[in-house]
C-alpha cells in the first residue's frame, strides 16, 4: 500500500481534511496584506516645507490678512504645474509675488530658495498618519520608503532559506506555530516602533514569519488531501491570497492610521496561533522522518474525525513499515542543487526559469507596489488589482489547458511588459486609461505566476522537483527585493522604473521560448529522461541520447571524486 491508499483508508477527503484546509487557509488572507500592506502605511501625502519662522516677520499681521494660499505662495517656490515644492521654501518671503499693491512693494529681494529647515506640512485628508509623515521620509530621506519594502522581501526570502529548511526538520505544524507567534509578535512590535530603524527590523522578522508559515502551510495542506483533490485545494488557496488583497482594500480604507493599520493585520495571528495546536502533522513527513509511532496516532485521530475509527485501528507501525517499504526506500537517495546544472537539458531548463520567476516577481512588485502614481484613489486601485486576479487565474487555467504551457507563458509576460511600456507614452490627465493599462499588465503577471508555477513542476523530473521549484521561488523574492530599489532610478529619469519593468518580462518571455512544451506530457520521473527527450527533439537516436547522458553522469561523478 502506498501512503496515498492508507489516506482513503482514514477517510480520504473526510471532515478532517475541510476542516484544517479552511482553518491553514484563513492565515492567506492576512499574507497579501503584510505584502503590500506598505502602498498604505507608508503612502506619501501631499507635503511642502513648514514655513519658515521668520517669513512674515516683517509684516506680522500679514497671517491674518492673507489667506493659507496667499502664504504659501509668498513662501513657497511652485514647480512647473504650478504646484507648491516639495522640499524647496524661499529663504525670504516674496511679498511681489501677490497681486496685492500695498505689499508689492514691501519685499524686491533676489528669490533665493533652502531646503526643508523646519520639516514639513503634510496634507491629512487621506490619512491620518503613515511612516512618511512620522519620520519624514521625503525629499533627500524618500528612498529610504523603498529601502523598507525591500528588507522586508529580503526578510521573506531568508524566511524560505531558513524556516522551510527548519520544517523539514522539527515538521510542519511547529514551525507554522512558531512563525504565527513570530508574525504576531513583532508585527506588533512594528506598530509601536519608536523610529525607523527598529520598525525596519520587527518588518524583516514578520517577512521571515509570512514565509516560515506560507510554505509549511502549502505543505501541510497538500500532505493531507488526496491526490484528485489537490489541484482544487492549490486553487482554492490561490484565490484566498486573491480575497486578501480585496480584504486589504477595506481594511486600509477603513483604518487611515499606519500603527492602527499595522497591529489589525498582526493581532488576527494571535488567534490563529491559539487555534493552531489542533492542526495534525504531517504523518508523510513522520513516516519519512523515521517517527512511526506518533504517525500511527496522527492516522488514527484523522480517521476518528472522519468517521472511519474501526480502518484507523487497524493501522499499526508494523502495517505502515511493511507496506510502505518501497516507498520510503525511494527517498533515501540524496539530490542536491547542483543537480539543476549537472546535464545539459536540465541546464537549460534552469536558466530560463530563473529568469522568468525573477523577472515576473520584479516587474509584479513594481506595479503592486506603486499605486499611488496612477492619479485614482489608492484604494478603489488596490480593489481593482486584487480583483482582476480572478479572471486572470481563470484565463490562464483555460490558455494552459488548451493552447499549451509555454505560449501561454510568453503571452502574458509579452503583454505585461508591453502594457507597461505603453503607458509610460500615456498623459497622467487620461488617468482612467493608466489604470486601465496597469491593471491589465498586473493580472497577466497574475496569470504567468500561475503558469511559471505548473510549468517548473512539469519540467522538472521528480528526484529534483522540490529543488527546482524551491530555487524558482528564491528567484522570485530576489526579485520582490530588488524591485523597490528600481524605484529609486526615477530620481534621475522618471521614465527609467516602468521602462525596466516593462523590458524584464519581455526578456524573460523570450527566454521562455526556448523552453519546451509540457501540455498532455507525462511528469519525467528522472533526469535521464529528461535529457533523452531533449536530444530525442535534436534529432539523436534513443541509444545516442543514452551513451551521451550517461558519459556526462560518468564524467560529473570523477570531477566530484
Amino acid at each position: 500500500m502506498t501512503f496515498a491508499e492508507f489516506l482513503e483508508q482514514v477517510g480520504g477527503m473526510g471532515r478532517f481534511q475541510y476542516i484544517q484546509t479552511i482553518l491553514l487557509t484563513i492565515p492567506i488572507l492576512l499574507m497579501a496584506s503584510h505584502n503590500l500592506l506598505q502602498n498604505f502605511t507608508a503612502a506619501i501625502p501631499g507635503h511642502h516645507c513648514r514655513l519658515a519662522p521668520n517669513a512674515t516677520a516683517a509684516y506680522p499681521n500679514a497671517t491674518s490678512l492673507l489667506g493659507a494660499d496667499d502664504l504659501l505662495r509668498v513662501a513657497i517656490p511652485t514647480n512647473s504645474r504650478q504646484q507648491p515644492e516639495k522640499c524647496q521654501r524661499f529663504v525670504h518671503a516674496q511679498w511681489h509675488l501677490l497681486n496685492h499693491t500695498e505689499l508689492a512693494r514691501a519685499n524686491e529681494t533676489t528669490m533665493d530658495t533652502e531646503p526643508c529647515a523646519d520639516g514639513w506640512e503634510y496634507d491629512r485628508s487621506m490619512y491620518s498618519s503613515t511612516i512618511i509623515t512620522e519620520w519624514d521620509l521625503v525629499c533627500d530621506l524618500r528612498k529610504l520608503r523603498e529601502m523598507a519594502q525591500s528588507i522586508y522581501m529580503l526578510g521573506v526570502l531568508l524566511g524560505a532559506l531558513v524556516l522551510g529548511g527548519l520544517a523539514d526538520r522539527y515538521g510542519r505544524k511547529a514551525i507554522i506555530m512558531w512563525s504565527f507567534l513570530q508574525m504576531s509578535v513583532t508585527g506588533t512590535c512594528a506598530a509601536f516602533s519608536p523610529n525607523y530603524v527598529s520598525f525596519c527590523v520587527f518588518r524583516f522578522l514578520s517577512g521571515m514569519a509570512l514565509s516560515g508559515f506560507g510554505l509549511s502551510i502549502a505543505c501541510l495542506i497538500v500532505e493531507w488531501i488526496p491526490t484528485e483533490w489537490r489541484t482544487i485545494t492549490i486553487a482554492f488557496t490561490g484565490f484566498a491570497y486573491t480575497a486578501g488583497q480585496i480584504l486589504l482594500a477595506g481594511v486600509s480604507y477603513s483604518i487611515r492610521d499606519w500603527r492602527w493599520l499595522q497591529l489589525a493585520v498582526s493581532a488576527p495571528f494571535f488567534l490563529f496561533l491559539f487555534y493552531s495546536w489542533w492542526f495534525a502533522e504531517s504523518a508523510r513527513w513522520l513516516l519519512l522522518s523515521k517517527k512511526t509511532d506518533r504517525a500511527v496516532v496522527v492516522l488514527q485521530r484523522v480517521s476518528r474525525i472522519n468517521g472511519k475509527e474501526e480502518a484507523g485501528a487497524r493501522i499499526t507501525a508494523e502495517t505502515l513499515l511493511s507496506n510502505m517499504e518501497g516507498e520510503l526506500a525511494g527517498v533515501k537517495a540524496s539530490y542536491t542543487i547542483s543537480d539543476l546544472v549537472r546535464t545539459p537539458a536540465i541546464r537549460h531548463i534552469f536558466c530560463c526559469l530563473s529568469v522568468v520567476w525573477f523577472s515576473t516577481s520584479f516587474a509584479y512588485y513594481g506595479l503592486a507596489m506603486d499605486l499611488q502614481n496612477f492619479g485614482v484613489s489608492i484604494f478603489l486601485v488596490q480593489l481593482i488589482f486584487g480583483a482582476v486576479d480572478i479572471p486572470a487565474k481563470v484565463i490562464g487555467t483555460i490558455t494552459m489547458s488548451y493552447i499549451g504551457r509555454k505560449v501561454s507563458l510568453v503571452s502574458f509576460l509579452f503583454v505585461a511588459g508591453l502594457v507597461i511600456i505603453v503607458n509610460i507614452f500615456v498623459s497622467t490627465e487620461l488617468q482612467g486609461v493608466r489604470t486601465a493599462l496597469a491593471v491589465i499588465g498586473k493580472g497577466c503577471l497574475s496569470a504567468a505566476f500561475n503558469c511559471v508555477f505548473l510549468y517548473t513542476t512539469e519540467l522538472y523530473p521528480t528526484p529534483i522537483r522540490q529543488t527546482g521549484l524551491g530555487f524558482g521561488s528564491t528567484m522570485a523574492r530576489v526579485g520582490g527585493i530588488i524591485s523597490p530599489l528600481a524605484k529609486m532610478m526615477e530620481d534621475y529619469y522618471a521614465f527609467l522604473p516602468p521602462a525596466v519593468y516593462g523590458v524584464v518580462p519581455i526578456l524573460s518571455g523570450i527566454a521562455a521560448c526556448f523552453l519546451p512544451e509540457t501540455l498532455n506530457v507525462p511528469l519525467p520521473d528522472t533526469i535521464e529522461e529528461v535529457e533523452i527527450r531533449s536530444r530525442k527533439k535534436k534529432g539523436e537516436t534513443l541509444s545516442e541520447a543514452q551513451e551521451k547522458v550517461l558519459l556526462q553522469e560518468k564524467a560529473f561523478f570523477k570531477e566530484a571524486c
